[in-house]
């Protein structure tokens, strides 16, 4: 039996799970990089905003609907309005999961603002990291007042308290080059 417990599987180990130090090396320096991180704030407010609306429009259709329902049907079909909520949570956590864990590894917003997230040692997103991304902003937004935010501005990297959490980056796609994005390996 091996000190990593007991995995002897061609070198391979998994301490980085139990505390243990993790081989890989930041992939993105700021110092060394800094055009990958030049205005990535202010980027992403933008895209946030784009993917909220593109979050809202099928939501308000589907009120729309609901309330048109309810005229047709003398007020029965009001009673789907407890839809509105959990369908509009379902919708947003498949979009940025879809969108984040797609092989752009970024939202329709952060697509038009040439933003892209990436993990800290340089791997594309997928999709349970792209919902959990969400999940882990809307919780640290709700629970820490939008403040946390400022996080941001201290850090090289122009990490959010999220981004920091789950080991995610923000950079900018623009800067990084058609030729030099790494390739998804699945």
């Amino acid at each position: 039996m091996s000190d990593n417990g007991g995995s002897d599987n061609g070198g391979s180990d998994n301490s980085a799970w139990r505390g243990g130090p993790d081989p890989r090396e930041p992939a993105f320096d700021p110092w060394l990089q800094p055009e990958l991180f030049r205005g990535v704030l202010t980027r992403r407010v933008f895209a946030f905003l784009i993917d909220l609306v593109l979050l809202a429009i099928p939501i308000v259709l589907g009120v729309v609907f609901i309330s048109v329902f309810g005229v047709v049907t003398l007020g029965l079909g009001w009673a789907l309005f407890w839809l509105v909520s959990p369908a509009s949570v379902i919708w947003a956590l498949v979009y940025y999961g879809a969108t984040l864990g797609g092989p752009s590894s970024a939202t329709v917003g952060m697509r038009m603002m040439d933003l892209q997230m990436r993990t800290w040692y340089g791997e594309p997103s997928y999709f349970v990291m792209g919902a959990v991304h969400a999940i882990l902003f809307w919780v640290s937004i709700t629970m820490l007042s939008p403040f946390v935010l400022l996080v941001g501005l201290f850090n090289g990297r122009r990490r959010l308290l999220h981004d920091i959490v789950l080991g995610t980056v923000i950079i900018n796609s623009a800067a990084l080059g058609r030729d030099a994005q790494p390739l998804r390996s699945f």
